[in-house]
């Protein structure tokens, strides 16, 4: 084949440093965007993302030319970055080390979207822990809860 031709869309989940309760409405307002921004600019795409308090999901469909680790890596460190460049007094956010990532099929990109925009219902109801290891369940990864916050 003479081109590379790919639909790699990621579901990705990733906690505030501590799982600090740092995401405020009013930062959640401007970094759904800033982020959305710093995946275009690697040549991604945005198609959901919402930010809890605690953790954000992003649903992102990547180039065959990124790489996950690199894409989430930027994501982090530039968003946090422009937190401490803007908010003066939120110089202690930070992002967790790792993160959760799950491939999602074309098909189910409406679904997920939908999961994602709904996350504040979800969380009356259940802690991003608990649904942090049903993703992980859910998924068949295997981990040892003692190493995964951290």
């Amino acid at each position: 084949m003479a081109h590379t031709l790919t639909n790699l869309i990621i579901h990705a989940v990733f906690s505030t440093k501590g799982r600090e309760r740092a995401i405020d409405a009013e930062l959640k307002e401007r970094l759904m965007p800033y982020i959305g921004g710093i995946v275009a600019e690697l040549r991604g795409k945005t198609l959901a993302g919402n930010a809890m308090p605690d953790h954000a999901h992003l649903l992102l469909r990547l180039p065959a030319i990124a790489s996950l680790s690199d894409v989430m890596r930027v994501v982090k460190t530039n968003s946090s970055r422009w937190i401490h460049e803007t908010w003066p007094n939120r110089r202690t956010f930070g992002w967790q080390t790792g993160y959760g990532a799950f491939s999602v099929s074309q098909s189910n990109v409406p679904a997920v979207s939908r999961y994602i925009a709904d996350q504040e219902q979800l969380h009356k109801r259940i802690s991003f822990q608990e649904e942090y290891v049903r993703f992980l369940k859910k998924n068949g990864i295997e981990f040892d809860e003692r190493f995964i916050w951290e």
